[in-house]
């Protein structure tokens, strides 16, 4: 059975740091833009740039830095510490879900089947 483990760091009662983020700060890093970030998670610009800001303001330093288009065009980057939070985000994940494979087993185990999309 196909089983997805979704993990979110919240601080207090704001989340500060998702899947959602760490796929965002990864194609920042791919592509060099958050335009384009955005588009290939089928999220606005409006949208990736929010998720940016929210970002930016949680951390002490910023993670993303942007350079405003012109002749030489725009573009984005992921700073020392935006490239120092996904890396550490990156490793967290796979620990997370070997740490948890015994107990998710334990519980699909119980699951009624689900075989017929019910």
């Amino acid at each position: 059975m196909d089983v997805t483990l979704r993990l979110r760091l919240l601080f207090g009662d704001r989340l500060v740091f998702g899947p959602g983020k760490g796929e965002l700060l990864a194609r920042i890093a791919e592509t060099g833009s958050i335009a384009a970030a955005g588009r290939a998670m089928g999220m606005s610009y409006k949208r990736a740039w929010a998720l940016v800001e929210e970002m930016n303001a949680a951390f002490r330093l910023p993670l993303v830095t942007r350079a405003r288009g012109g002749a030489g065009g725009g573009g984005a980057s992921l700073t020392d510490t935006g490239r120092e939070v996904l890396a550490a985000w990156q490793a967290i994940l796979p620990s997370v879900e070997a740490a948890a494979a015994p107990e998710v087993a334990r519980i699909v185990a119980l699951l009624r089947d689900m075989s017929d999309g019910k």
